[in-house]
């Protein structure tokens, strides 16, 4: 079997490292994250506080000075170990790069916690297996080496981990005996006087530490490499490698260890991987984690793999669910959560996150840990100018500033406030919330209400004299970003975002007392719906704006860029959209729009710059907002179809956003189902060869709606001002499924049941009938148990 779920879900087992060669996984911790792929290369980066490398790429061309002594090589970083055995020569390397030789057997375990490959070559089995820290950027990793056949065996074992071109002003590796240990170090680049202050800081150094003494080492990866190059290096080919340093040359840290093992015999190598400032921090990383114990006799290193695990942990799923589909289960029980907490907890690692981004990732953090949540939502508001408008990024560092995207103005960032913050609102009934007091950008204060209305009234007038929502350089799709850079283009989707943003603002003012600006929020969403109708209509979809120029795109009559589906999610959303236009719309979607690997965000993808578009246009047909089933995108449309009542589209497309099981599925993505990546490639029609390739990258928005949909749309166990409402949306092909749900504090065991002979939901709590389909007076700490009835054929 391709892949294979361990440990009732919580591993998967890739068996091959060639049937899917860019397959994935990936660990983080509050300062650092790395991507590991089934054959051994890796990205990862640490903050200091702004993103780090600590194994850096090849000195990659860019429109700069010329740099000297210009490295030429193709390595990407990447955590290897050859093997030799020493009598009969054979050689292989774990996981599978650099040497690519076959094996008897191969296994890369993704889990929750660690990252592990089993592979057995010729009678000697290699694990080597990651782990992280919670606090600081290390790697852990661990080599066990045993001999499975019937003889001994003289081995040698040599960790390759390159270290890369890390600077151009200075860089250069040792050998330090005493702690055992490869120490690199280097300066970043600069030019300005004023940044030494900063860069003398930095963590510039890249040591790798050894609990056992090697036999020998390299740090000069030419020297390592030789005429044999990766696949065959020099350094193996001797008894030992030749213990030359690196004098700015490119370092890398490699080491060796040559091993007599009897048959059945085995030996393990720790080794520590990261940054460092100075000598003394790497002296006393190598005290903390090989020489300290616990009073239960555990290293550093023991300590800070439970440690790990238990933080993962931390990370728990607010929904369990037992459907018809175990392969969903698994993904929706396991790796789902997983990966909201990543997001909501590191904050994709950056120190300013786009103001869309932070907000929906703490939308997500809300069913998993709300009071992240909720301190995210208030510093967020604290950086909001006192007009309304939202900032570009959320510094979240002191030493933080705006950069990249966030220099480029968008606007849209208000209307995901009470889009995110009813999500909050609705798992912890926290209306208090509204009432707390936060300063604005400038320093007044006011409650969080008086924050939102001015948001909304900040929303409500960046329109035009169509009543259409400026789009400036960009909305929700960053690139598309030549709309109305002078001033005059619209966005139909932000005035359909705009509408709903009102209308959820009002609901919320309501619930909370608060009548005052009710009735004209949802006079201006109506008003707003009408517009959309009067100028974004186009006969069976709705146009995607309105460019500087007054050319009206995304319409039947364009070439390229023919239809966008976020025009039609949104129109559900902000119910602009009657009943015959809503099933045009499904109608153009399901004929234009869907795949086998779900629902792409634009058709035809465009094959040449659009200049009242914008760069969205100049990239690859079918790549990213280009036309890429782009997941995010998708989930907003999977909302909006639960809103309108279809189930079985939404569920058929939910499905889709994750890989398997179908083998040719997998084999097409390329990716394992421990993640939902920020898209698959499109333009299918096009380009069927590369159509469903998945991006491997794993910050999405996606993953926040989803839960979402799941919560409030599939299984309809969405919180209320008034307790938990129980309203499922199963597709009909479910007759039977089991859901624990965790809400304030108590445990709902819920089984739901397609019953013949009923018209409506049936909900039993404890044994009595329900009048209305809601639980009122949660209790903290109590279990219910509960049984839903709902009809044979529809909801």
């Amino acid at each position: 079997m391709l892949i294979e779920a361990k440990k009732e879900g919580e591993r998967l087992n890739l068996n091959s490292p060639t049937a899917l060669p860019y397959a994935s996984a990936f660990l983080w911790n509050k300062c650092m994250m790395i991507h590991l792929n089934c054959r051994g290369y890796a990205v990862a980066q640490f903050m200091q506080p702004e993103p780090a490398k600590y194994a850096h790429a090849p000195n990659l061309e860019a429109k700069s000075f010329m740099q000297p002594e210009q490295p030429f090589y193709t390595h990407h970083p990447g955590r290897f170990c050859y093997v030799k055995d020493e009598e009969s020569s054979l050689l292989f390397s774990v996981p599978y790069e650099p040497v690519r030789s076959e094996v008897d057997s191969f296994t890369f375990s993704a889990g929750k916690s660690d990252i592990h490959w089993n592979i057995e070559k010729d009678g000697v089995m290699i694990e080597m297996s990651l782990s992280l820290t919670i606090e600081e950027p290390i790697e852990l990793w661990s080599v066990t080496i045993r001999n499975t056949s019937d003889k001994a065996k003289k081995l040698s074992v040599y960790p390759y981990f390159p270290v890369g071109y890390m600077s151009w002003m200075n860089q250069s590796g040792v050998y330090d005996a005493d702690l055992r240990a490869i120490i690199c170090t280097s300066i970043s680049p600069y030019q300005k006087y004023q940044d030494y202050e900063n860069i003398k800081k930095l963590k510039d150094k890249t040591y790798l530490i050894s609990d056992m003494e090697p036999a020998s080492w390299e740090v000069n990866q030419a020297a390592f490499e030789g005429e044999g190059g990766l696949h065959h290096p020099s350094g193996v080919q001797q008894e030992e490698l030749s213990r030359v340093d690196a004098r700015y040359e490119i370092p890398a840290c490699i080491m060796q260890y040559r091993l007599s093992l009897d048959a059945g015999q085995e030996q393990k190598i720790r080794l520590l991987f990261g940054p460092a400032k100075d000598d003394d921090e790497i002296r006393n990383i190598r005290h903390r984690y090989f020489a300290e114990k616990n009073s239960a006799g555990l290293d550093g290193f023991e300590q800070s793999q439970m440690e790990y695990s238990d933080y993962i942990k931390e990370g728990k799923a607010c929904i369990i669910i037992k459907t018809p589909d175990p392969n969903f289960d698994n993904f929706i029980n396991n790796w789902l959560p997983r990966q909201i907490y990543y997001h909501g907890i590191t904050n994709r690692l950056c120190t300013d996150p786009q103001t869309r981004n932070f907000l929906q990732d703490n939308m997500g953090m809300s069913y998993i840990k709300p009071r992240v949540a909720k301190r995210a939502f208030l510093n967020a508001l604290s950086q909001q100018n006192e007009d309304g408008e939202m900032p570009e990024g959320i510094l979240i560092h002191e030493e933080a500033e705006l950069k990249y995207i966030n220099q480029v103005p968008h606007t849209d960032h208000c209307a995901w406030l009470p889009i995110c913050i009813k999500a909050y609102l609705d798992e912890t009934n926290d209306f208090g919330f509204l009432n707390e007091k936060v300063p604005f950008a400038k320093g007044e204060v006011a409650s969080v209400s008086e924050h939102m209305h001015r948001a909304m009234k900040w929303l409500s007038e960046n329109k035009d004299e169509r009543g259409l929502s400026y789009i400036n350089q960009g909305d929700w799709n960053d690139p598309m970003n030549m709309v109305g850079h002078k001033g005059k283009g619209v966005s139909g989707w932000l005035s359909m975002a705009t509408s709903y943003a009102l209308q959820l603002w009002a609901d919320i003012c309501e619930l909370n007392g608060d009548l005052s600006h009710v009735d004209a929020f949802r006079s201006q969403a109506e008003k707003i719906n009408g517009y959309i109708n009067k100028y974004l209509w186009d006969g069976s979809w709705y146009a995607r704006g309105i460019t500087d120029d007054n050319v009206v795109f995304g319409v039947s009559e364009d070439k390229e860029g023919r239809i966008f589906l976020n025009t039609q999610s949104w129109a559900f959303l902000c119910g602009c959209a009657d009943d015959s236009k809503i099933k045009k719309m499904l109608e153009a979607i399901e004929t234009h729009l869907e795949t086998a690997f779900g629902v792409e965000l634009i058709t035809p993808a465009y094959t040449e710059m659009r200049e009242d578009v914008g760069r969205v246009t100049q990239k690859h047909p079918g790549y990213a907002e280009n036309g890429s089933v782009y997941n995010h995108a998708v989930a907003f449309y999977i909302y909006g179809l639960y809103k309108i009542g279809e189930a079985d589209r939404a569920y058929r497309l939910m499905r889709k956003m994750i890989p398997g099981p179908d083998e040719k599925d997998l084999l097409q993505r390329g990716q394992l189902p421990v993640f939902i990546p920020n898209y698959y490639r499109g333009a299918s029609s096009r380009f069927p060869r590369t159509a469903g390739r998945s991006s491997q990258l794993f910050n999405t928005g996606t993953v926040h709606w989803l839960y979402r949909c799941l919560i409030d749309g599939l299984f309809g166990l969405r919180g209320t001002r008034d307790g938990l409402l129980i309203a499922p949306n199963l597709p009909l092909k479910w007759n039977e499924v089991f859901v624990i749900r965790y809400y304030q504090g108590a445990e709902f065991n819920i089984k739901i049941t397609r019953i013949p002979g009923i018209l409506n939901n049936i909900v039993t709590v404890d044994g009595v009938i329900l009048e209305q389909p809601l639980i009122t007076e949660v209790l903290p700490g109590m279990s219910y148990d509960i049984e839903v009835k709902i009809p044979l054929r529809g909801n």
